[in-house]
């Protein structure tokens, strides 16, 4: 996909929230997916708006960078950039189930068969990474494991992908892909390396998460994971990126609705960014 095919972005107004973020300017980005072109027009706004802004600035990528969109590829090669390139002061890399997936398979080890077979399914959609990285290279038989990725994506990329963090905790918010169980300790949660798969729930969660209302001992959580569709019929919530229950979802979609999805989080507010432009017909989310 050509990058520098422009796609709007829709800048939401500001709305209250108890966050404190140590007077840091927070941009987070929910799920991208593979649609490079959208995340190339969030991070041109991201910039602009981090420009204009006093104090610290970091930038937060929540996860699922990778798979079922169009150019992953792409999406990684922005997703790698320095700080400077980025605009801010500080990059998060955070990890989601779909990047587990991934590193799980090309890593080998006791996992590595079940992660590839969900990776390679077509409702994860990692089949169509694994074709783009076996076009670039014109080898079509080329096997999912870490000698293709090496050479597909490249020392550096390979580099921030051991470097992905579970999660990120500044003042009272908590950023991570999935989301917390608010029946589990928080640190012993947080904790669990991705290494062990689907228990590494922090990645994975949506059930006893969304549909819980009585906050999480003070902390807010900033996810992705869960795209709208789905996430209205687990939180019953019509507007998925309100913060509501001390949450604030920032999964649009992505590849199956066309629409990459962020917010500008400040002391005591934040702001909804969307680029892309609707598809006409939104696939359903069968996973996320």
């Amino acid at each position: 996909m050509d990058v520098s095919l422009k796609r709007p972005v829709e800048i939401g107004t500001w709305k209250p929230a108890p966050f404190a973020l140590r007077g840091e300017t927070v941009f987070a980005i929910g799920d991208v997916h593979g649609c490079a072109a959208e995340l190339a027009a969030m991070l041109d706004a991201i910039a602009n708006l981090a420009a204009e802004t006093a104090g610290r600035r970091r930038l937060v990528y929540l996860g699922d960078m990778i798979n079922r969109g169009p150019d992953s590829i792409g999406v990684l090669r922005q997703w790698a950039g320095s700080e400077a390139d980025h605009g801010v002061d500080h990059v998060d890399r955070l990890m989601g189930n779909h990047e587990i997936m991934m590193m799980l398979a090309a890593l080998g080890g006791p996992h590595a068969d079940r992660a590839e077979s969900m990776w390679l399914s077509k409702r994860m959609g990692g089949q169509t990474l694994l074709d783009q990285m076996r076009e670039r290279l014109d080898e079509p038989a080329a096997r999912a494991d870490l000698g293709l990725l090496q050479r597909a994506l490249g020392n550096e990329i390979v580099h921030r992908l051991y470097g992905m963090r579970g999660h990120v905790r500044l003042g009272n918010t908590l950023f991570v892909h999935g989301g917390l169980d608010p029946h589990a300790d928080p640190d012993e949660f947080l904790a669990r390396p991705w290494t062990i798969f689907t228990e590494a729930r922090w990645a994975w969660i949506n059930h006893g998460f969304l549909d819980w209302r009585r906050g999480f001992g003070g902390t807010l959580v900033v996810h992705g994971h869960t795209p709208p569709d789905k996430h209205r019929a687990i939180s019953g919530m019509e507007d998925p990126h309100l913060f509501e229950g001390d949450r604030l979802g920032l999964d649009g979609g992505s590849a199956r609705t066309g629409i990459v999805t962020a917010a500008e989080i400040r002391e005591g507010r934040y702001r909804i960014l969307k680029a892309g432009s609707p598809f006409a017909t939104p696939q359903s989310s069968d996973d996320a």
